[in-house]
């Protein structure tokens, strides 16, 4: 199964940044829910909705990292942008290894994160996507 959906779901902890988010990506004229942990997205029966998936790199409970790897594991191939307050290469390397759109550190730009979302609603060519966001 792959990401067909037809929403951008973020997952992030923090409240001021589920708002945020969400308010910039209905901006772009997506449709868009959010969540305040991985668990919570998962039990809300909307993984075949999700487009594409904001998620939070480090939450309590189930962490974005994992969650990625839960989805992978499932057959859920659905395009990820990470955006983190944790600068920790290791799980960005990981995360774009897994095949992560983008890996942004907050706070990040906005151009970076609408940048991140366009990217990953395009059909992913290897020969463009040699170098994924930071």
């Amino acid at each position: 199964m792959t990401g067909e959906g037809s929403a951008v779901m973020i997952v992030d902890d923090d409240d001021s940044m589920r708002r945020a988010a969400r308010r910039l990506v209905r901006s772009y004229g997506l449709a868009v829910d959010t969540f305040a942990s991985a668990e919570g997205f998962l039990a809300s029966g909307r993984l075949d909705e999700t487009a594409r998936l904001v998620l939070d790199g480090h939450m309590p409970g189930l962490s974005g990292l994992e969650l990625q790897s839960k989805l992978i594991e499932g057959g859920h191939h659905i395009p990820i942008i990470f955006i983190t307050a944790f600068a920790d290469e290791r799980s960005r390397a990981l995360a774009l290894e897994l095949g992560a759109y983008a890996y942004l550190i907050k706070p990040f730009n906005e151009v970076d994160l609408l940048q991140g979302i366009r990217r990953a609603l395009r059909p992913r060519n290897t020969s463009s996507c040699k170098e994924p966001l930071r």
